[in-house]
C-alpha cells in the first residue's frame, strides 16, 4: 500500500538529489573535473605567497611564520568567497528544477554551500599536510577553536549568499558590482597584510569588518603565540552571521514566487 512521505523525508530526498547533481556537475563540468577544485585554490595561494616573498616587505609576523600565517588566512577567505559566489548563482543555475514543486530556491543555495565547504575542507587539509611536510609550523594549536571559526565563517558566507541571491537573481548587473568588492576585502580583512601594520586610527575602522574578526580568530586558533590586533571578538562576527541568515531566509520566503519565475 502506498504511504505518503513525510515533509522531512521529502526534504532529505530533495537535498540528496541536489547534492548528487551538483557533485556530478562539478566532476563533468570540464576536462579537469574534480582535480581543478583542488588545484585552483592551492595555485591561488601559492601565487600570492610567491608574490609576497618577492616583495619581501613582511617576513616576520609576531607569534607566527609568514607563510603558515598567510596560508591559514587565505584558506578560510577562499572558502568564504567561494561559498558566497556559488550560493549567489544557485537560483539562476537551477531554475529548471523549480518545475518540481518539492524543490525550493533555498534548497539549491544550501546544497551548493555544503558542497563547497566540503571541498574547501579537503583543500585546507591538503595545504596543512603540504606545509607540514615542508617543516612549517602550521598544525592548529586549538583544533576545536579552529573548527568553530571555520563553521562560523561558513554560516556568514551562507547568510550573505542567501541575501545576495535575491539581489542578483532580480538584478543581474549586481553580479559584476559584487565581484568588484571581493578584491579590496583581501586587504581590509587582513588576508594579504597584517592589520597590525595599519595606523591605530585606521584599525578602529577596519574592525567593523566581521571578516577580519573571523580570519584573525582562525589564525589565533592555529598559532598559540600569535599577537593579533586588539579588539577581535567572535561574538560580534557571529551576530553578523546569524543576522544575515535570518534576513536571507526572510527574503527567500518573501520573494520565493518571484525568484522561481525569473
Amino acid at each position: 500500500m502506498y504511504q505518503a512521505r513525510s515533509p522531512y523525508k521529502v526534504t532529505l530526498h530533495v537535498w540528496h538529489a541536489l547534492f548528487m547533481r551538483e557533485a556530478s556537475a562539478r566532476i563533468t563540468g570540464d576536462r579537469l573535473g574534480w582535480a581543478w577544485n583542488f588545484i585552483e585554490p592551492m595555485a591561488h595561494i601559492l601565487l600570492f605567497v610567491a608574490i609576497r616573498q618577492l616583495m619581501g616587505k613582511v617576513r616576520h609576523i609576531a607569534g607566527a611564520e609568514f607563510i603558515p600565517w598567510f596560508i591559514v588566512g587565505m584558506a578560510i577567505f577562499l572558502m568564504f568567497s567561494t561559498v558566497m559566489n556559488r550560493s549567489m548563482g544557485a537560483i539562476s543555475a537551477s531554475r529548471a528544477l523549480f518545475a518540481y514543486r518539492q524543490v525550493h530556491p533555498v534548497d539549491t543555495i544550501l546544497i551548493r554551500a555544503v558542497l563547497e565547504v566540503l571541498i574547501k575542507i579537503i583543500v585546507l587539509l591538503l595545504l596543512i599536510a603540504g606545509a607540514a611536510f615542508l617543516e612549517y609550523d602550521i598544525l592548529p594549536a586549538n583544533a576545536l577553536a579552529a573548527a568553530s571559526v571555520w563553521c562560523a565563517m561558513w554560516l556568514f558566507a551562507l547568510g550573505i549568499g542567501l541575501v545576495l541571491s535575491v539581489v542578483v537573481t532580480s538584478v543581474q548587473e549586481m553580479n559584476k558590482i559584487i565581484g568588484m568588492i571581493i578584491f579590496p576585502l583581501y586587504f581590509l580583512s587582513g588576508v594579504m597584510l597584517p592589520v597590525q601594520l595599519l595606523p591605530h586610527y585606521l584599525q578602529a575602522y577596519v574592525l567593523f569588518n566581521p571578516l577580519l574578526h573571523m580570519i584573525e580568530s582562525f589564525r589565533i586558533a592555529f598559532f598559540a603565540n600569535y599577537q593579533s590586533v586588539q579588539g577581535i571578538n567572535m561574538q560580534y562576527a557571529m551576530l553578523w552571521a546569524v543576522s544575515l541568515i535570518l534576513l536571507g531566509l526572510m527574503l527567500q520566503i518573501r520573494f520565493k514566487n518571484r525568484l522561481m519565475a525569473q
